[in-house]
């Protein structure tokens, strides 16, 4: 299970666009979804500063993830450029994986 984990921080008056943009039913969970190696997103808000958000995305495997991201490249790329007018800041804090 590869689970790549994210950090942001909102822009001002953007938190509730920022909310729905990376929600798990906003635009990046359908194009995940996509692919049925992807096993869910989570969104997550920090409890004392209403900005910072960590995002984990779960995958079956970081192989699969990668050659997603290729193959849907253009997409990708507009998804991106349309979330980074929500944010600040952001950061891939790392990728990981579950210990049984």
């Amino acid at each position: 299970m590869l689970v790549v984990v994210w950090e942001y921080l909102a822009r001002d008056g953007r938190i509730e666009d920022f909310e729905s943009f990376y929600r798990p039913d906003g635009p990046w969970g359908t194009l995940f979804r996509e692919n049925p190696a992807f096993v869910s997103t989570t969104l997550m808000r920090d409890i004392k500063n209403p900005r910072r958000f960590v995002i984990a995305d779960r995958w079956t495997s970081e192989t699969i993830y990668e050659e997603f991201k290729r193959e849907r490249a253009p997409i990708w790329r507009e998804l991106s450029e349309r979330g980074a007018r929500l944010y600040e800041s952001e950061a891939e804090i790392g990728r990981f994986d579950f210990i049984d």
